[in-house]
């Protein structure tokens, strides 16, 4: 009897400890949140990631990690693209789904390289640093825009640039990489999708080159009409071809990426998967080699779970909560906060009242997507709240502020002053129709908003709240559906914003945002 209890005991035990073992291990997706069109290269037992943000400023976030599942924001490639209506939100213009694309970042010779494009601005982008962190990034800028572009340095010292779609194109890049070296612009591959079939939906793009054991692997992502997005490959004995292709993988979605290898010689792949109005969020899939070709995943499939640690979890690294309390030396913003377009820096503060960011009104604008200055963090999943309270004693006849859900069809709570009255108003965007679904009067200067975002198995829905006191809530409006739209190309977004309708110069001061991984309604 006495065996059988300690056998009972060990059995226990080792059940215990495997299912201790299991929870500590990675699990796709490894960041649940929008940080699309990845790039990565390690340096030393350190790892480097960039990604997209398109239309938000500062843009193209450079994130850093010691083990490829948790990563923290360390840096933006630029404050400001440039200026020009559509990067401004001037004259009725904007850069939505455009801005910059898909970066790609290298580190040669103690430099850093971290590339990419704009349609918006017509212009090909690399910016250059000895240290991502402290920087200075240097900036480089030369016309064409070089689509979905990846730089490559190579054994010879030679320097090349691969972009565009279906047809993919290289060329070498000037030793100063000021540019294409005239007449070195060529075909490299004539129909990269051709792997993954002939209907295709989406030619061959997001180039990402790569020289393990002296063979070149370039990864591209497709889409074959009626399936899904797909992983690309083609391998070479000499950068200049013959080119031989196959897919890689194809299982749900999750593709667009390269290859990263660890310290200890395993080998990954790093990817993305459309995942509704959370975005494109990153996944990781072993890799091994066979037959001189890196094949991905576990027998086809991605993996729920990997031989990494566990994620800690995105708050406070890629998202954080802020009471707007700065010391001297404390950044004006934590890196965790993105303006929507280029922001007018005269007319935010944290100084003209301590504990608080002002948001102050210089021009009259009719629609929130035109509205200048909404500061914004990523929304992620599976479910998240974020909250703020409001001073609304500057507000101005005809302005309007409050939290809001961005995306093209926009969520938003607020409050507006409609001829000196106060209103709470939740305000709906769905199938484009901009309509006020719930207006509440309030008689007092004080307010708290917050928003519940559901994403669990795209679930993809929310609602808001308000508060008179911060501590008794009630639902306004009716729930809001979050698809993702083409025509912003991104995720949804908490932000805060303060608009004037009719007068200039009011402001609001906002307590704080708390960012949390929880909500309380799920319906």
């Amino acid at each position: 009897m006495k065996l059988l209890f300690k056998f009972t005991l060990i059995l226990s035990l080792l059940i215990v400890c495997t299912a201790n073992a299991q929870n500590n291990k990675a699990e796709n997706p490894i960041i649940f949140a929008d940080v699309p069109d990845a790039s990565m290269v390690r340096v030393g037992d350190t790892y480097y990631m960039s990604s997209t943000t398109m239309h938000m400023s500062p843009g193209l976030p450079i994130m850093k990690s010691k083990d490829l599942v948790n990563w923290e924001l360390i840096n933006y490639g630029y404050e400001t693209l440039g200026n020009n209506d559509e990067l401004d939100l001037e004259n009725g213009k904007n850069m939505y789904g455009r801005g910059s694309w898909a970066s790609c970042i290298r580190y040669h010779n103690g430099t850093f390289y971290v590339s990419t494009f704009s349609a918006t601005t017509g212009k090909t982008y690399i910016f250059t640093t000895k240290d991502l962190e402290k920087g200075p990034l240097n900036k480089i800028e030369f016309k064409p825009s070089y689509h979905d572009n990846t730089i490559f340095f190579d054994d010879d010292g030679k320097i090349y640039m691969i972009w565009a779609a279906g047809k993919l194109n290289i060329a070498e890049l000037k030793d100063d990489l000021s540019g294409v070296k005239e007449g070195t612009e060529r075909v490299l591959i004539e129909n990269a999708s051709a792997p993954a079939g002939t209907n295709i939906m989406l030619g061959a793009e997001g180039s990402q080159l790569f020289k393990v054991n002296g063979k070149y692997y370039l990864f591209n992502i497709t889409w074959p009409r009626g399936g899904m997005r797909t992983v690309v490959i083609h391998r070479a004995d000499n950068i200049n071809g013959p080119w031989e292709g196959k897919v890689g993988l194809q299982d749900l979605g999750v593709a667009q990426g390269g290859l990263i290898d660890t310290p200890d010689g395993r080998w990954f792949s790093y990817l993305f998967r459309d995942y509704g109005g959370v975005g494109r969020i990153p996944y990781i899939v072993p890799v091994k080699w066979e037959d001189g070709w890196p094949i991905l995943g576990e027998e086809g499939k991605v993996p729920e779970t990997l031989d990494l640690p566990a994620s800690k979890g995105l708050i406070p690294a890629l998202v954080a909560s802020d009471d707007f309390k700065r010391k001297k030396k404390d950044r004006a913003l934590p890196l965790v906060w993105q303006w929507n377009h280029n922001p007018d820096n005269s007319l935010w503060s944290l100084k003209e009242r301590k504990g608080y960011l002002r948001l102050k009104t210089g021009r009259i604008d009719t629609s929130f997507v035109q509205a200048k200055n909404t500061l914004t963090q990523r929304t992620i999943g599976p479910e998240s709240t974020g909250s703020t309270s409001l001073d609304l004693l500057n507000m101005k006849e005809g302005d309007f502020a409050g939290l809001c859900l961005l995306q093209k069809e926009f969520g938003l709570v607020g409050v507006k002053i409609d001829n000196g009255a106060k209103k709470i108003i939740m305000v709906s965007a769905a199938g484009d129709v901009v309509k006020e679904l719930e207006s509440v009067p309030l008689n007092q200067n004080k307010i708290y908003f917050k928003a519940e975002c559901n994403f669990k198995d795209k679930t993809d829905k929310a609602n808001f709240f308000y508060s008179l006191d911060g501590t008794s809530w009630t639902r306004i409006g009716d729930t809001i559906n979050m698809p993702y739209t083409l025509p912003h190309f991104m995720g949804y977004r908490f932000g805060l914003f303060n608009y004037a309708t009719k007068h200039i110069g009011g402001s609001v001061d906002f307590d704080y945002f708390h960012i949390s991984d929880r909500i309380s309604n799920s319906d």
